[in-house]
Protein backbone atom coordinates (compact mmCIF):
# COMPACT_ATOMS: atom_id res chain seq x y z
CA UNK A 1 0.00 0.00 0.00
CA UNK A 2 2.49 2.60 0.92
CA UNK A 3 4.75 2.04 -2.08
CA UNK A 4 1.71 2.42 -4.27
CA UNK A 5 1.14 5.49 -2.65
CA UNK A 6 4.66 6.13 -3.41
CA UNK A 7 4.42 5.61 -6.61
CA UNK A 8 0.93 7.73 -7.53
CA UNK A 9 2.85 10.87 -5.40
CA UNK A 10 5.92 10.19 -7.82
CA UNK A 11 3.52 10.43 -11.03
CA UNK A 12 1.63 13.20 -10.05
CA UNK A 13 5.22 15.18 -9.10
CA UNK A 14 6.63 13.96 -12.68
CA UNK A 15 3.33 15.17 -14.10
CA UNK A 16 3.68 18.89 -12.43
CA UNK A 17 7.40 19.19 -13.15
CA UNK A 18 6.51 18.25 -16.81
CA UNK A 19 3.68 20.72 -16.64
CA UNK A 20 5.63 23.36 -15.76
CA UNK A 21 8.98 22.88 -18.06
CA UNK A 22 6.09 22.61 -20.97
CA UNK A 23 5.02 26.17 -20.51
CA UNK A 24 8.39 27.16 -20.59
CA UNK A 25 9.38 25.86 -23.41
CA UNK A 26 6.40 26.43 -25.39
CA UNK A 27 6.99 30.30 -24.67
CA UNK A 28 10.45 30.58 -25.19
CA UNK A 29 12.76 29.83 -28.16
CA UNK A 30 16.59 28.74 -28.60
CA UNK A 31 17.42 32.62 -28.88
CA UNK A 32 16.82 33.16 -25.07
CA UNK A 33 19.30 32.95 -22.57
CA UNK A 34 19.26 29.51 -20.82
CA UNK A 35 16.75 27.86 -22.98
CA UNK A 36 19.19 25.10 -23.99
CA UNK A 37 19.88 24.69 -20.09
CA UNK A 38 15.95 23.89 -19.65
CA UNK A 39 15.88 21.69 -22.51
CA UNK A 40 18.92 19.67 -20.93
CA UNK A 41 16.74 19.28 -17.55
CA UNK A 42 13.33 18.39 -19.43
CA UNK A 43 15.73 15.78 -21.21
CA UNK A 44 17.85 14.10 -18.74
CA UNK A 45 16.85 15.74 -15.49
CA UNK A 46 19.54 16.05 -12.93
CA UNK A 47 21.73 14.09 -14.43
CA UNK A 48 24.38 16.45 -14.38
CA UNK A 49 25.51 16.13 -10.72
CA UNK A 50 26.07 12.24 -11.64
CA UNK A 51 28.80 13.85 -14.50
CA UNK A 52 30.35 15.79 -11.87
CA UNK A 53 30.63 12.68 -9.50
CA UNK A 54 32.15 10.19 -12.44
CA UNK A 55 35.53 11.16 -11.43
CA UNK A 56 37.32 7.27 -11.44
CA UNK A 57 39.51 5.90 -8.22
CA UNK A 58 39.92 7.99 -5.12
CA UNK A 59 43.63 8.44 -4.25
CA UNK A 60 44.84 6.65 -0.87
CA UNK A 61 47.15 9.61 0.09
CA UNK A 62 44.07 11.75 -0.34
CA UNK A 63 42.00 10.27 2.21
CA UNK A 64 44.14 11.04 4.51
CA UNK A 65 43.60 14.75 4.10
CA UNK A 66 47.73 15.45 4.50
CA UNK A 67 47.77 19.14 5.82
CA UNK A 68 51.62 19.34 5.06
CA UNK A 69 50.98 17.64 1.74
CA UNK A 70 50.28 18.81 -1.64
CA UNK A 71 47.32 16.91 -2.44
CA UNK A 72 46.96 16.25 -6.56
CA UNK A 73 44.50 13.92 -8.63
CA UNK A 74 40.92 12.96 -7.32
CA UNK A 75 40.77 12.99 -3.32
CA UNK A 76 38.09 13.55 -0.60
CA UNK A 77 37.96 15.68 2.65
CA UNK A 78 36.01 17.23 4.91
CA UNK A 79 35.71 20.96 6.16
CA UNK A 80 34.93 22.09 10.35
CA UNK A 81 30.83 22.08 9.35
CA UNK A 82 31.12 18.31 8.65
CA UNK A 83 30.51 19.10 4.53
CA UNK A 84 32.19 16.12 2.81
CA UNK A 85 33.94 16.72 -0.55
CA UNK A 86 35.18 14.39 -3.28
CA UNK A 87 36.78 16.15 -6.28
CA UNK A 88 39.98 16.71 -8.41
CA UNK A 89 42.71 18.94 -6.32
CA UNK A 90 45.27 20.56 -8.63
CA UNK A 91 48.16 21.80 -6.29
CA UNK A 92 46.22 21.27 -3.05
CA UNK A 93 43.55 23.52 -4.72
CA UNK A 94 39.55 21.58 -5.10
CA UNK A 95 38.88 22.64 -8.81
CA UNK A 96 35.88 20.40 -9.48
CA UNK A 97 33.43 18.04 -7.73
CA UNK A 98 30.65 17.35 -5.04
CA UNK A 99 30.28 18.21 -1.63
CA UNK A 100 27.68 16.52 0.88
CA UNK A 101 25.73 18.59 3.44
CA UNK A 102 22.87 18.17 5.82
CA UNK A 103 20.56 20.00 3.22
CA UNK A 104 21.36 18.72 0.05
CA UNK A 105 24.40 17.69 -2.27
CA UNK A 106 26.28 20.37 -4.75
CA UNK A 107 28.54 19.20 -7.67
CA UNK A 108 30.61 21.74 -9.84
CA UNK A 109 33.51 23.98 -9.46
CA UNK A 110 34.70 25.72 -6.42
CA UNK A 111 37.44 28.49 -5.59
CA UNK A 112 40.17 28.26 -3.47
CA UNK A 113 38.17 28.07 -0.09
CA UNK A 114 35.97 25.11 -1.60
CA UNK A 115 33.40 27.65 -2.01
CA UNK A 116 30.98 26.89 -5.01
CA UNK A 117 32.11 29.23 -7.61
CA UNK A 118 31.38 29.16 -11.53
CA UNK A 119 29.09 26.51 -12.75
CA UNK A 120 27.35 24.04 -10.50
CA UNK A 121 23.95 22.31 -9.56
CA UNK A 122 22.55 21.81 -6.36
CA UNK A 123 19.96 19.49 -5.30
CA UNK A 124 18.18 20.20 -1.76
CA UNK A 125 16.60 17.16 0.26
CA UNK A 126 13.38 18.21 -1.01
CA UNK A 127 13.75 18.02 -4.21
CA UNK A 128 14.48 21.17 -5.21
CA UNK A 129 16.85 21.72 -8.03
CA UNK A 130 19.27 25.02 -9.36
CA UNK A 131 21.66 24.75 -11.81
CA UNK A 132 23.78 27.90 -12.92
CA UNK A 133 26.45 29.82 -12.07
CA UNK A 134 27.39 30.57 -8.38
CA UNK A 135 29.61 33.03 -6.77
CA UNK A 136 31.52 32.89 -3.43
CA UNK A 137 28.72 29.88 -2.48
CA UNK A 138 25.72 31.78 -3.44
CA UNK A 139 23.73 32.25 -6.92
CA UNK A 140 24.67 34.52 -8.63
CA UNK A 141 24.47 34.92 -12.54
CA UNK A 142 22.27 33.18 -15.02
CA UNK A 143 20.18 29.91 -13.73
CA UNK A 144 17.29 27.40 -13.48
CA UNK A 145 15.63 26.49 -10.53
CA UNK A 146 13.10 23.92 -9.95
CA UNK A 147 10.80 23.36 -6.85
CA UNK A 148 8.47 21.04 -5.74
CA UNK A 149 6.26 22.21 -3.14
CA UNK A 150 4.62 24.53 -5.53
CA UNK A 151 6.29 23.33 -8.70
CA UNK A 152 7.74 26.15 -10.28
CA UNK A 153 10.56 26.77 -12.80
CA UNK A 154 12.43 29.77 -12.16
CA UNK A 155 15.07 30.61 -14.67
CA UNK A 156 17.02 34.18 -15.08
CA UNK A 157 19.58 36.42 -13.49
CA UNK A 158 20.06 35.31 -9.60
CA UNK A 159 21.99 38.31 -7.67
CA UNK A 160 23.53 36.91 -3.83
CA UNK A 161 20.84 33.91 -3.93
CA UNK A 162 17.58 36.33 -5.07
CA UNK A 163 16.16 35.39 -7.94
CA UNK A 164 15.87 38.64 -9.81
CA UNK A 165 14.05 37.72 -13.08
CA UNK A 166 14.60 36.83 -16.85
CA UNK A 167 16.75 39.15 -18.18
CA UNK A 168 14.82 38.81 -21.77
CA UNK A 169 16.10 39.63 -25.22
CA UNK A 170 14.06 41.88 -26.84
CA UNK A 171 13.88 41.79 -31.03
CA UNK A 172 11.04 42.51 -33.52
CA UNK A 173 10.35 38.12 -33.02
CA UNK A 174 8.66 39.64 -30.24
CA UNK A 175 5.04 40.84 -29.84
CA UNK A 176 4.61 44.64 -28.45
CA UNK A 177 1.88 46.56 -27.63
CA UNK A 178 0.58 49.67 -25.59
CA UNK A 179 -1.95 50.67 -22.96
CA UNK A 180 -3.66 54.00 -23.53
CA UNK A 181 -6.01 55.98 -21.08
CA UNK A 182 -6.67 59.93 -21.24
CA UNK A 183 -3.04 60.77 -20.42
CA UNK A 184 -1.98 60.36 -23.93
CA UNK A 185 -4.02 62.97 -24.99
CA UNK A 186 -3.52 65.57 -22.66
CA UNK A 187 -0.52 67.07 -20.55
CA UNK A 188 -1.97 70.38 -18.88
CA UNK A 189 -4.04 72.11 -20.98
CA UNK A 190 -2.57 70.50 -24.66
CA UNK A 191 -4.78 68.21 -26.37
CA UNK A 192 -3.01 65.44 -28.57
CA UNK A 193 -4.76 62.93 -31.18
CA UNK A 194 -3.19 59.75 -31.81
CA UNK A 195 -1.96 58.99 -35.52
CA UNK A 196 -2.74 55.07 -35.81
CA UNK A 197 -1.44 54.96 -39.13
CA UNK A 198 1.84 55.37 -37.78
CA UNK A 199 2.45 53.57 -34.68
CA UNK A 200 5.73 52.08 -33.66
CA UNK A 201 7.66 51.71 -30.35
CA UNK A 202 10.89 53.29 -30.71
CA UNK A 203 11.44 53.24 -27.02
CA UNK A 204 11.46 50.82 -24.51
CA UNK A 205 11.64 53.17 -21.69
CA UNK A 206 14.87 54.69 -19.68
CA UNK A 207 15.59 51.83 -17.60
CA UNK A 208 15.78 49.09 -20.47
CA UNK A 209 18.91 49.41 -22.01
CA UNK A 210 21.17 45.95 -21.36
CA UNK A 211 18.50 43.67 -23.33
CA UNK A 212 18.19 45.44 -26.54
CA UNK A 213 19.36 43.77 -29.50
CA UNK A 214 19.51 46.28 -32.58
CA UNK A 215 17.54 49.26 -33.13
CA UNK A 216 13.92 49.77 -31.59
CA UNK A 217 11.38 49.58 -33.82
CA UNK A 218 8.71 47.27 -33.56
CA UNK A 219 5.01 47.72 -34.41
CA UNK A 220 2.36 47.89 -32.01
CA UNK A 221 0.82 44.48 -32.03
CA UNK A 222 -2.30 45.12 -29.19
CA UNK A 223 -3.73 48.27 -27.51
CA UNK A 224 -5.42 47.74 -23.89
CA UNK A 225 -7.53 51.02 -23.54
CA UNK A 226 -8.82 52.40 -20.39
CA UNK A 227 -12.90 52.55 -20.38
CA UNK A 228 -13.56 53.29 -16.71
CA UNK A 229 -12.68 53.50 -13.30
CA UNK A 230 -14.73 53.01 -9.88
CA UNK A 231 -18.25 53.61 -10.57
CA UNK A 232 -18.04 57.18 -12.14
CA UNK A 233 -15.31 57.53 -14.26
CA UNK A 234 -14.75 57.18 -17.49
CA UNK A 235 -12.87 57.57 -20.08
CA UNK A 236 -13.79 59.95 -22.57
CA UNK A 237 -10.90 58.74 -25.28
CA UNK A 238 -12.49 55.18 -25.00
CA UNK A 239 -14.80 55.47 -27.93
CA UNK A 240 -12.65 57.18 -30.06
CA UNK A 241 -9.46 55.21 -29.46
CA UNK A 242 -11.50 51.98 -29.54
CA UNK A 243 -12.83 52.64 -33.30
CA UNK A 244 -9.30 53.80 -34.95
CA UNK A 245 -7.87 50.68 -33.16
CA UNK A 246 -10.38 48.23 -35.14
CA UNK A 247 -10.33 50.49 -37.73
CA UNK A 248 -5.98 50.10 -38.30
CA UNK A 249 -6.64 46.67 -36.89
CA UNK A 250 -4.99 45.99 -34.21
CA UNK A 251 -6.15 43.95 -31.32
CA UNK A 252 -7.99 46.37 -28.74
CA UNK A 253 -9.28 45.73 -25.15
CA UNK A 254 -11.09 47.18 -22.56
CA UNK A 255 -9.62 47.47 -18.83
CA UNK A 256 -11.54 49.04 -15.61
CA UNK A 257 -9.72 51.14 -12.56
CA UNK A 258 -10.71 49.20 -9.65
CA UNK A 259 -11.39 51.11 -6.53
CA UNK A 260 -11.65 49.79 -3.10
CA UNK A 261 -14.11 52.08 -2.00
CA UNK A 262 -16.89 50.86 -4.14
CA UNK A 263 -18.23 47.21 -4.80
CA UNK A 264 -16.93 44.40 -7.02
CA UNK A 265 -20.19 44.21 -8.93
CA UNK A 266 -21.34 47.94 -9.33
CA UNK A 267 -18.08 48.38 -10.85
CA UNK A 268 -18.33 45.34 -13.47
CA UNK A 269 -21.74 46.88 -13.81
CA UNK A 270 -20.67 50.07 -15.00
CA UNK A 271 -17.68 49.21 -17.08
CA UNK A 272 -19.81 46.80 -18.86
CA UNK A 273 -22.31 49.38 -19.56
CA UNK A 274 -19.61 52.49 -20.73
CA UNK A 275 -17.42 49.58 -22.27
CA UNK A 276 -17.47 48.47 -25.78
CA UNK A 277 -17.27 44.75 -26.05
CA UNK A 278 -16.86 42.72 -29.90
CA UNK A 279 -15.88 39.43 -31.31
CA UNK A 280 -12.68 39.20 -31.90
CA UNK A 281 -11.80 41.99 -28.40
CA UNK A 282 -8.92 41.09 -26.04
CA UNK A 283 -9.85 39.52 -23.13
CA UNK A 284 -11.45 42.31 -20.60
CA UNK A 285 -9.15 44.06 -17.94
CA UNK A 286 -9.14 44.68 -14.42
CA UNK A 287 -6.20 46.93 -13.75
CA UNK A 288 -5.87 46.58 -9.45
CA UNK A 289 -3.34 49.00 -7.96
CA UNK A 290 -4.12 49.97 -4.26
CA UNK A 291 -1.72 50.55 -1.88
CA UNK A 292 -1.63 48.65 1.65
CA UNK A 293 -3.06 51.55 3.41
CA UNK A 294 -6.42 51.52 1.09
CA UNK A 295 -6.60 47.35 1.07
CA UNK A 296 -6.38 47.29 4.82
CA UNK A 297 -8.80 50.30 4.78
CA UNK A 298 -11.52 48.33 2.87
CA UNK A 299 -11.08 45.39 5.38
CA UNK A 300 -7.94 43.47 4.13
CA UNK A 301 -6.34 41.00 1.82
CA UNK A 302 -9.37 39.32 2.33
CA UNK A 303 -12.06 41.82 1.76
CA UNK A 304 -10.12 43.00 -1.41
CA UNK A 305 -9.86 39.09 -3.07
CA UNK A 306 -13.92 39.10 -2.08
CA UNK A 307 -14.54 42.14 -3.94
CA UNK A 308 -11.82 41.21 -6.93
CA UNK A 309 -13.71 37.99 -7.34
CA UNK A 310 -17.23 39.62 -7.45
CA UNK A 311 -16.22 41.79 -10.34
CA UNK A 312 -14.74 38.85 -11.87
CA UNK A 313 -18.19 36.98 -11.77
CA UNK A 314 -20.13 39.91 -13.28
CA UNK A 315 -17.98 40.41 -16.37
CA UNK A 316 -16.85 37.04 -16.91
CA UNK A 317 -21.17 35.77 -16.77
CA UNK A 318 -21.80 38.73 -19.31
CA UNK A 319 -18.70 38.53 -21.83
CA UNK A 320 -18.35 34.49 -21.00
CA UNK A 321 -14.25 35.29 -21.03
CA UNK A 322 -11.88 34.73 -18.36
CA UNK A 323 -10.97 38.55 -17.34
CA UNK A 324 -7.16 39.50 -16.74
CA UNK A 325 -5.85 40.58 -13.44
CA UNK A 326 -3.52 43.71 -14.12
CA UNK A 327 -1.13 44.09 -10.73
CA UNK A 328 2.23 45.22 -9.79
CA UNK A 329 4.67 42.49 -8.48
CA UNK A 330 3.96 43.65 -4.60
CA UNK A 331 0.41 43.27 -4.88
CA UNK A 332 0.68 39.42 -6.24
CA UNK A 333 3.53 38.36 -3.53
CA UNK A 334 1.53 40.08 -0.24
CA UNK A 335 -2.21 39.34 -1.33
CA UNK A 336 -2.91 37.78 -4.58
CA UNK A 337 -0.40 34.79 -3.67
CA UNK A 338 -3.33 34.23 -0.36
CA UNK A 339 -5.84 33.13 -2.82
CA UNK A 340 -3.84 30.40 -5.25
CA UNK A 341 -7.01 29.18 -7.03
CA UNK A 342 -7.23 33.17 -7.92
CA UNK A 343 -3.74 33.13 -9.19
CA UNK A 344 -4.21 29.94 -11.02
CA UNK A 345 -7.41 30.07 -12.84
CA UNK A 346 -7.35 33.65 -14.31
CA UNK A 347 -4.45 35.30 -16.08
CA UNK A 348 -2.13 37.50 -15.16
CA UNK A 349 -0.82 41.55 -16.43
CA UNK A 350 2.49 42.11 -14.01
CA UNK A 351 3.46 45.36 -14.43
CA UNK A 352 7.28 45.42 -13.33
CA UNK A 353 9.72 48.24 -14.82
CA UNK A 354 12.96 47.76 -15.93
CA UNK A 355 15.39 44.60 -17.27
CA UNK A 356 13.85 41.76 -15.34
CA UNK A 357 10.63 40.14 -16.43
CA UNK A 358 8.44 38.85 -13.07
CA UNK A 359 9.03 34.68 -12.61
CA UNK A 360 5.21 34.42 -12.88
CA UNK A 361 2.83 32.37 -15.36
CA UNK A 362 1.55 35.62 -17.18
CA UNK A 363 0.37 36.32 -20.20
CA UNK A 364 0.80 40.07 -20.30
CA UNK A 365 3.76 42.07 -18.78
CA UNK A 366 4.17 45.48 -18.51
CA UNK A 367 7.83 46.89 -18.54
CA UNK A 368 7.90 50.18 -18.75
CA UNK A 369 5.68 53.03 -18.26
CA UNK A 370 8.03 56.09 -20.28
CA UNK A 371 8.16 54.38 -23.30
CA UNK A 372 7.90 56.34 -27.00
CA UNK A 373 5.64 54.87 -29.86
CA UNK A 374 5.59 57.13 -33.11
CA UNK A 375 1.99 58.82 -33.99
CA UNK A 376 1.32 59.49 -30.25
CA UNK A 377 3.11 62.89 -28.67
CA UNK A 378 3.25 61.73 -24.38
CA UNK A 379 5.12 58.45 -22.73
CA UNK A 380 3.42 55.54 -23.74
CA UNK A 381 3.20 52.30 -21.35
CA UNK A 382 4.88 49.72 -23.11
CA UNK A 383 3.63 46.03 -22.76
CA UNK A 384 5.26 42.70 -24.28
CA UNK A 385 3.16 39.10 -24.61
CA UNK A 386 4.87 36.06 -22.74
CA UNK A 387 5.38 34.39 -25.70
CA UNK A 388 5.82 34.56 -29.75
CA UNK A 389 3.98 34.17 -33.04
CA UNK A 390 2.33 30.69 -32.32
CA UNK A 391 1.10 31.51 -28.64
CA UNK A 392 0.28 35.05 -30.21
CA UNK A 393 -2.08 33.47 -32.60
CA UNK A 394 -3.52 30.65 -30.26
CA UNK A 395 -4.14 33.50 -27.66
CA UNK A 396 -5.88 35.16 -30.35
CA UNK A 397 -8.24 32.39 -31.40
CA UNK A 398 -8.78 31.00 -28.19
CA UNK A 399 -8.70 33.84 -25.08
CA UNK A 400 -10.64 36.66 -26.82
CA UNK A 401 -13.95 37.63 -27.10
CA UNK A 402 -16.21 35.30 -29.02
Amino acid sequence: MHKLLYILFAFVLSSSISSELDYYLQRHSIEDEGYDMVVRYATVGDSLIRSYRNMGPISPLALLNLRNGVRQGVGITHDARERIYIGIWKDDTLTIGTRIDRKGIYAGEFNRWMDAHGHGCYRNNDGTYYEGHWQDDERHGFGISISISPTRLLAGTWQKNRFKGEHIKHTEERIYGIDLSRYQHEKGRKRFGINWTSLRVKSLGRRIKESLKGEVNYPVRFAYLKATQGITIRNRYFAEDYRNARRHNIPVGAYHFFSTVQSGRLQANYFLHEGIFQKGDLPPVLDIEPTNGQVKRMGGTSALIREIKSWIKVVEGRLNVKPILYVNQRLVDEHLSQDAELLANYPIWIARYGEYKPGHHLDFWQLSADGRVNGIQTEVDVNIFNGYEPQWEAFLKNETIK
